[in-house]
């Protein structure tokens, strides 16, 4: 038989198709047999005895099993906790006058407070260990497990019973149950069923006749069929889970976890791979601005070859130009290359039969090349130049030629003097 048949028959046996939003409910019996049915939201379904097949359990969105009720005290206490953990600790206290061995040997689970009252379950811990072992051996992974006793229906106004073979199931409060064989059902409902106490909904499971029994009864049904069916229509939302603390189902959040850590590790690696990126840029724009500084500074000897090697460890080419550009400007201190043109602009405007040939300033001082007549008329200039408030003008060179006299005149102002080269 194929897999594909398989599951289409277990199609046709639940009804609905499977769904991950579907519930899985098992009732492992006090002998240890298992039996179980797919509580799919607005469908019937049967009970089915044994195991559930692979496919039913990969395809479950949740896992809810039954417990026997005879191993299981409910109990109702009244305490006010900050925390879970807290409110799980002061438990056995609450309660120690009901249990019936060491605390250190049982394992307690509570429901939600109600103003400040709280369900309790408590069952052995050996014996709890030994329910998850046999569903373990049969590759069941609960995610609730839950006394039989709190699927029974209980409100102020009835109690209820289950009958099945030889035992019956007794609720008589939210949080008021016991277990019992047949035999023994009339003794204990006479001693814990108190005037007080709601009348009974019997709901008894067995082929025989019903039970004379010595309390009151509101409803008797007799000969039903499929109990964990019927269990199942209490269970809309279980009150407690007994897989508390450390016995808490680790598997659906493992497969969480696992999808987390997946995308932890994307978010690290797209982290990485863009600080490698930043990395890269921050490289690349690192040697791009050696290349240009390096540039700078060979524009900057080129333009200036009097700057030496100190002045450009010392300066940045920037501050190299700015400084030159303010002392040609007149800078802060008022000398500099526009200053004393502005000082000998009209000496040399006034003079004629005098061409200016070129100039060049350097270090505070401008020498002015020029082409006069004669020696006479370019020593002329100089003297005008002299005269000049500030002004030192000295004849450095004097070439007689052809057309005339080729000099150069040395012009240094006083502010120029004071200027820092």
């Amino acid at each position: 038989m194929s897999k594909s048949t398989t599951i289409d028959g277990l199609r046709r046996h639940l009804g609905p198709s499977l769904d991950m939003s579907d519930r899985l409910l098992l009732r492992l019996a006090p002998d240890g047999g298992l039996s179980w049915l797919r509580a799919s939201a607005g469908a019937r379904a049967e009970t089915v005895a044994g195991t559930p097949p692979a496919e039913v359990l990969a395809a479950a969105g949740e896992i809810v099993v039954l417990v026997s009720a005879e191993d299981v005290l409910l109990a109702n206490a009244q305490l006010a906790a900050r925390s879970r953990a807290q409110l799980l600790q002061a438990l056995p206290y609450a309660i120690e006058d009901q249990l019936l061995a060491p605390a250190e040997e049982l394992h307690f689970a509570a429901a939600r407070s109600v103003d400040g009252h709280v369900g309790v379950a408590v069952v052995a811990r050996a014996t709890l260990r030994g329910w998850l072992d046999r569903l373990a051996d049969a590759g069941i992974r609960p995610d609730v497990l839950l006394p039989e006793s709190l699927a029974l229906p209980a409100t102020p106004e009835q109690s209820g019973m289950l009958v099945e073979h030889a035992r019956a199931i007794v609720r008589l409060a939210p949080w008021s149950a016991f277990a019992c064989s047949l035999a023994e059902l009339p003794d204990w409902l006479a001693r814990v069923h108190g005037a007080a106490s709601a009348p009974l909904s019997v709901h008894d499971f067995r082929a025989a006749p019903a039970l004379a029994l010595p309390v009151p009864i509101a409803h008797y049904h007799e000969r039903r069929r499929d109990p964990l069916a019927w269990l199942a229509g209490g269970l809309a939302q279980p009150p407690l889970n007994l897989l508390e603390g450390e016995f808490a189902p680790r598997h659906r959040r493992a497969r969480d976890v696992h999808w987390w850590r997946v995308a932890a590790a994307l978010a690290a690696a797209c982290i990485v791979l863009a600080f490698a990126g930043l990395g890269v840029d921050v490289l690349r724009l690192s040697r791009a601005s050696t290349r240009m500084d390096t540039q700078a500074r060979d524009m900057v000897r080129h333009a200036f070859p009097d700057v030496d090697a100190a002045q450009l460890a010392r300066l940045s080419p920037q501050q190299l130009v700015r400084g030159r550009l303010e002392r040609l400007q007149g800078g802060a201190d008022s000398g500099g290359l526009l200053h004393v043109l502005g000082d000998i602009g009209p000496v040399l405007a006034g003079v004629t039969r005098i061409q200016t040939r070129g100039m060049e300033y350097r270090n505070g001082i401008l020498e002015l090349a020029l082409r006069a007549p004669d020696v006479a008329a370019l020593d002329g200039v100089r003297e005008q130049l002299a005269m000049v408030p500030g002004v030192k003008a000295e004849v450095t060179a004097a070439n007689s030629g052809a057309d005339g006299v080729d000099g150069r005149i040395r012009i240094e102002s006083g502010a120029s003097r004071g200027a820092v080269p």
